[in-house]
């Protein structure tokens, strides 16, 4: 099958009325995206047989700001094509022309993260939290990069109520897990592009089986939001070579506090049960602990003397 061509770089910027020069200018970078995505608005000019000047003239014409924005275009372009090995690539250059790549990261994390708030009405958020407390067993699945937030929305929400279960797999068993949904339990699937397939086949049989679904991802045109009762957002921008999960990392944070905040005396009964079970297996560390094995290694030194 032949691979699909990339989409026109300037398909959004007519280039009819440029002069042959600035046509031929514009030519060579539609033609050379990935020439564009990695190298200087001098190199470019060079590969191009052009005078850089002329380069700066084409973005102007366009409406552009600089050139950096035609890289950017170019990048984004290179990337969609290339995978993530073309990204890293893009970063690798970034990093070789812009010292400020780590800053630039953060500046899209925060983005990310701050998207949950304008992305998702606090009405939403509650709503599906209500819908997660009225479920009969709630299901957590997320697979491959969206696995760690399924673990760690499915270890926040079992500190506040016992009906949550981790959809994990293992041993093959993926298929039989999400054989025993149906009406009244609710799939909580996060999932973002590119959407694995396992998980959007998930979704579409605890649907077809009755069960509700919550989907977290990050648009709402995505396969498992087809199949939702409940739709959740987040972003995934990021220069780095692979997608940012810091977005969706927030949104399972602001679901669990939902969580917390709508469930009453009920949440608040099982949280303190928790709390006190975790208390007595010292599951976490204090000074006391600290002192106990500190008088241990001196006894332990002492008897070896």
């Amino acid at each position: 099958m032949r691979k699909p061509s990339p989409p026109s770089i300037f398909a959004s910027r007519p280039l009819h009325g440029l002069s042959p020069e600035l046509l031929r200018a514009a030519r060579w970078i539609e033609a050379h995206p990935r020439e564009v995505a990695l190298h200087s608005m001098r190199e470019c000019a060079r590969r191009a047989g052009l005078a850089p000047a002329t380069l700066s003239r084409l973005s102007q014409a366009l409406g552009f700001q600089g050139f950096e924005a035609i890289k950017h275009l170019c990048q984004e372009s290179f990337s969609a094509q290339a995978g993530y090995a073309g990204r890293a690539e893009v970063l690798q250059a970034s990093a070789r022309h812009d010292k400020d790549w780590l800053a630039l990261l953060n500046e899209a994390q925060h983005a990310n993260s701050a998207s949950v708030g304008g992305l998702n009405q606090a009405a939403q958020i509650e709503a599906a939290a209500d819908a997660m407390l009225k479920a009969r067993r709630v299901y957590f699945l997320g697979l491959r990069a969206s696995h760690g937030l399924a673990l760690h929305l499915h270890y926040t929400y079992g500190l506040l109520a016992p009906n949550g279960i981790l959809v994990q797999g293992l041993g093959g068993t993926l298929e039989d897990q999400v054989g025993d949904m149906g009406p009244g339990d609710l799939l909580v699937v996060t999932a973002s592009a590119s959407y694995t397939r396992q998980t959007v086949e998930a979704a579409v049989r605890a649907r077809g089986q009755g069960a509700s679904v919550v989907a977290l991802t990050d648009s709402a045109l995505s396969p498992i939001a087809r199949q939702a009762t409940h739709t959740l957002l987040f972003r995934t921008h990021s220069p780095s070579f692979f997608h940012s999960m810091v977005g969706a990392l927030a949104l399972t944070e602001a679901l669990a506090a939902a969580v917390a905040v709508r469930g009453g005396r009920k949440v608040l009964a099982h949280l303190q049960a928790r709390q006190e079970r975790l208390d007595s297996e010292g599951a976490y560390w204090d000074e006391r602990g600290d002192r106990a094995m500190g008088s241990h290694a001196h006894s332990s030194r002492k008897q070896r003397s």
